[in-house]
C-alpha cells in the first residue's frame, strides 16, 4: 500500500483481497522488528484507513519456518483509497 511506503513502512506483499487472490480481504505485508507494527498501526490510523487485524506471523515454507513478518488487513472500503 503506497500510504504505508510512503511513510517508511517496508512493505514486501500486498493483495486487494477477495474471490481468486491469495488473501480474503485487502492484506499488506511488511518487516520490521517489534515497533514495525505498532508504526505501521499509527500511520494507518492517521490516513484513515480501515484495519481490521495486526498480525506478527511466521509462516512455515517446505516444513520451514521463515522469519517472522507483520501482515495487516483491512476493511472493504480500503480498495476505494488505492
Amino acid at each position: 500500500m503506497l500510504i504505508l511506503r510512503a511513510n517508511g513502512v517496508e512493505t514486501f506483499e500486498s493483495c486487494e483481497g477477495g474471490p481468486g487472490h491469495s488473501f480474503p480481504e485487502p492484506t499488506v505485508r511488511f518487516h520490521g522488528g517489534t515497533w514495525a507494527g505498532y508504526r505501521a498501526f499509527a500511520v494507518a490510523m492517521e490516513h484513515g484507513l480501515p484495519v481490521l487485524h495486526l498480525r506478527y506471523c511466521f509462516t512455515a515454507v517446505n516444513g520451514h519456518l521463515e522469519a517472522p513478518c507483520w501482515e495487516m488487513t483491512f476493511g472493504p472500503s480500503v480498495r476505494d483509497l488505492g
